[in-house]
């Protein structure tokens, strides 16, 4: 990608402004026709939402959409709306036992409440801010409920040298780690700030923390890629959405896919979600003293810190490299079998219109914010190539052909991915691809890219997941 070093935050006052009010026109279109029976809605077809049953993640993305809205224009209608239909719905998302997603669902709708509140932004009337803390504190003990320990018989340096590594497994089962998950698991951190715990049988309490920080070791070890070996699919950065594990002893098996096209080369939206989900815990991370840290987890806080900058630098490093085109934007995975029919694809602007392979738009707004908070973590001369390539990606998002800004068009971020190996995703008449839908998460990633970089450009709050 050609990364713009001269943009700042503050020239994209006016993209976000208009993002912002067309983002609250279309949530209260959504809102005024959604209907609940109907199920929770994913992604666009002709432009109207619609339901489409795999696994309940997208209803927090729903809610959270109009919380953002709000926010980002300090409308209190829009935040108070959000927060009524939070209370009213997503308290089975709280307590579902079969999702690794709650850090998406939950944190999207309770954690922004919790933040804006604590913002000053809405008034906690009601006790709302402590309802929701204890929701987002029984999500995490549930999330960190679905746990697999993994028999790592050798100190790895991708793992800080640790051996008491596991994971949050995914819907799929307990042999199943999701990349997907580096963005959910989150929400076990802010549930650890709350104080909560996980107990078991016996009385035995699971430190939160602990879990969180084990899972992004394993998910380090195993499914992040480091260039470091002479397999030929070891490319620094490069991830797998899945890696399988043996139940009956703990070992692991093999890497695999549900939305990639191969185990061996990178699905992008995957790619994002470990983009982020590392740079934000390592936000996290800053504010926990190395003596806490180590008494929650067992591990010493700096080399927990290495594993994590590193799987944030690589990841980022091959999206820019690797994954995307001049304009920052990415396509569905850089081995998408047809890519190479597009010619020399990384020195053009991506075309989500042409006949071989599809854009993911969500993909590169969620890989944009990794790129941002990576860039703050690291500060201005050493984070300047990703906050700048962040930014630049972003630009692109904010405007045509990306942004939807028809009025009868329900969708936020056009051109957004969600399961094209199983072609899920419309295709319109005449095109030989899908393009032109958007998704609940793709519009979300929208809406909190903005906000993140309206802070920047005012000098406003930094928002983070955290208390």
């Amino acid at each position: 990608m050609k990364i713009d070093n001269k943009l700042k935050p503050s020239d994209l006052t006016v993209a976000i402004e208009k993002v912002l009010t067309l983002a609250a026109r279309k949530v209260k279109s959504i809102d005024k026709s959604w209907k609940p029976e109907s199920g929770t809605p994913v992604f666009t077809v002709k432009g109207k939402y619609t339901s489409m049953g795999w696994t309940e993640w997208t209803q927090g993305f729903m809610f959270g959409n109009i919380l953002l809205a709000g926010d980002g224009l300090d409308d209190a209608k829009l935040m108070k709306l959000g927060t009524d239909r939070t209370l009213q719905y997503m308290l089975p998302h709280v307590t579902h036992i079969g999702v690794h997603d709650h850090g998406f669902n939950n944190l999207s709708t309770y954690g922004n409440i919790i933040r804006l509140i604590r913002e000053k932004k809405m008034k906690d009337t009601a006790g709302i801010e402590a309802t929701c803390k204890t929701a987002v504190a029984a999500s995490g003990a549930v999330q960190a409920s679905r746990w697999s320990g993994v028999r790592q018989e050798f100190k790895d340096k991708h793992s800080a040298k640790t051996r008491m590594l596991g994971y949050i497994y995914s819907f799929n089962g307990p042999h199943s780690l999701f990349i997907d998950t580096m963005r959910t698991t989150r929400i076990l951190g802010v549930a650890w700030q709350l104080g909560h715990v996980l107990m078991h049988e016996n009385d035995r309490a699971a430190d939160l923390l602990k879990r969180s920080v084990l899972h992004g070791l394993a998910t380090s070890q195993y499914i992040v890629y480091h260039g470091d070996t002479e397999k030929t699919y070891d490319v620094a950065g490069r991830t797998a959405h899945e890696g399988t594990f043996n139940r009956n002893d703990g070992c692991f098996r093999a890497r695999s896919t549900q939305q990639g096209y191969s185990p061996f080369s990178t699905w992008t939206r995957g790619l994002a979600w470990a983009m982020l989900g590392y740079a934000e815990e390592l936000e996290f991370f800053k504010t926990i003293s190395p003596a806490k840290f180590k008494e929650a987890t067992g591990l010493n806080k700096s080399e927990v810190l290495k594993v994590y900058e590193n799987c944030a630098k690589q990841t980022c490093d091959h999206y820019i490299k690797d994954c995307t085109s001049l304009d920052g934007i990415t396509y569905w995975d850089d081995g998408a079998p047809n890519l190479h029919k597009l010619g020399d694809w990384q020195n053009a602007d991506a075309d989500p219109y042409n006949d071989h392979e599809p854009v993911d738009a969500s993909a590169s707004a969620i890989a944009a914010q990794g790129l941002i908070r990576l860039g703050k973590y690291l500060g201005a001369t050493k984070g300047k190539k990703y906050l700048q390539a962040g930014l630049t990606v972003a630009k692109t998002l904010f405007d045509t052909p990306y942004l939807s800004t028809k009025a009868n068009h329900q969708g936020l971020l056009l051109h957004s991915i969600y399961h094209w190996p199983n072609h899920w995703d419309h295709v319109p008449a005449g095109s030989k691809v899908a393009n032109g839908e958007a998704s609940m998460w793709g519009d979300y990633h929208q809406l909190e890219l903005a906000i993140l970089i309206q802070r920047l450009g005012n000098k406003g709050k930094y928002p983070t997941f955290y208390l």
